[in-house]
């Protein structure tokens, strides 16, 4: 396999940084959401989880 040594150009960089925002997104509302994910109401105690569990290893 031959290696790439020539920058990222603007594009790809923006869409991997794109992605990257996005899992994280989704990692955190795995991790301290109940419901409400999307934010379409306004955020309250009852939308967070009192108490984290689980390992984090599938999060970014």
């Amino acid at each position: 396999m031959k290696k790439n040594t020539t920058p990222l150009n603007a594009t790809l960089l923006k869409q991997m940084d794109a992605y990257w925002r996005a899992a994280n997104y989704l990692s955190v509302g795995q991790i301290y959401l109940y419901d409400n994910p999307l934010l379409t109401k306004p955020l309250t105690r009852a939308h967070i989880k009192p108490r984290l569990l689980g390992h984090w290893g599938t999060t970014p």
